[in-house]
């Protein structure tokens, strides 16, 4: 199991998800009956693994990594 924790205005929240990579888990977070809520804001959101960001999907996932959604925001 991974957690996955959704920032901002994803809802400060966290679940527990099974996925060997990024790509296994854009698809499950990608499901409109599962996660109505991120349809809109997946693909411009930021990605970090275990506090670090990554910039491509080609990333091996393990049990208790945690993956943080941070969706765009703005600021002034």
């Amino acid at each position: 199991m991974i957690e996955v924790e959704f920032l901002g205005p994803l809802g400060n929240k966290s679940i527990q998800i099974e996925a060997k990579d990024f790509y296994e888990l854009k698809n499950k977070l990608n499901n409109k009956d599962d996660f109505p809520e991120l349809s809109e804001w997946l693909n411009d959101c930021a990605i970090a693994l275990n506090n670090k960001m990554i910039d491509n999907l080609d990333v091996q996932l393990k049990s208790g990594d945690k993956v943080s959604i941070l969706p765009p925001v703005c600021g002034g």
